[in-house]
């Protein structure tokens, strides 16, 4: 049985080669543009892993996939993909189970995907033995307490929209004169 994996990013360069990469590996793969549509197809299908960006139509939209995949009751591995690393602490409060940091070498995406898979496999294995979990113990849906999410996903948010600040004000403002061309004759 091929393995299914979910990718969610509204960069469609980055989307079609990461499918291509996953699929000349062996694995089913679904896309999604955007984060509404990856929720979507989170409630329609079951997937093994589920790799989303942080940053499409909202700041927030990679945390809301994420959180979205927690609640599944298939409880997938769930990668978040992004270009803007952060903090361990904020994106294991966020629900994800590791942080894929891109542009990555295809040979290390594969081997971390890989990794990442395997030891999901074994944790749902121990938590679905009726020996190993306690009775009336349900499987984990999240690896951190709710309010803790919260706080990790609002210190996310703030984080971006603080360097999306600093990186306008950090350009230069365009002049609106016209620069003459010194290649070009005066007429």
């Amino acid at each position: 049985m091929k393995r299914r994996i979910l990718l969610v990013d509204d960069d469609v360069a980055v989307l079609l080669t990461l499918k291509a990469v996953l699929e000349i590996s062996g694995f089913d793969v679904d896309t999604a543009a955007s984060g509404r549509e990856g929720k979507s197809k989170l409630r329609t299908r079951e997937y093994h892993m589920v790799i989303s960006d942080m940053r499409m139509e909202s700041d927030a939209a990679g945390a809301e996939v994420i959180a979205a995949a927690r609640s599944a009751n298939y409880h997938p591995a769930v990668a978040l993909l992004t270009a803007f690393p952060m903090a361990e602490d904020d994106w294991l409060g966020m629900g994800a189970d590791k942080m894929l940091v891109k542009p990555m070498h295809t040979r290390i995406l594969l081997q971390q995907i890989e990794k990442l898979l395997a030891g999901h496999e074994a944790k749902l294995a121990i938590w679905s033995s009726p020996a190993v979990r306690p009775a009336g113990a349900a499987v984990p849906q999240a690896t951190g307490k709710p309010d803790a999410k919260k706080a990790a996903t609002k210190r996310v948010a703030s984080k971006i929209a603080a360097s999306k600040l600093l990186r306008t004000r950090s350009k230069p403002a365009k002049s609106s004169a016209r620069k003459s061309n010194p290649r070009r004759p005066k007429s």
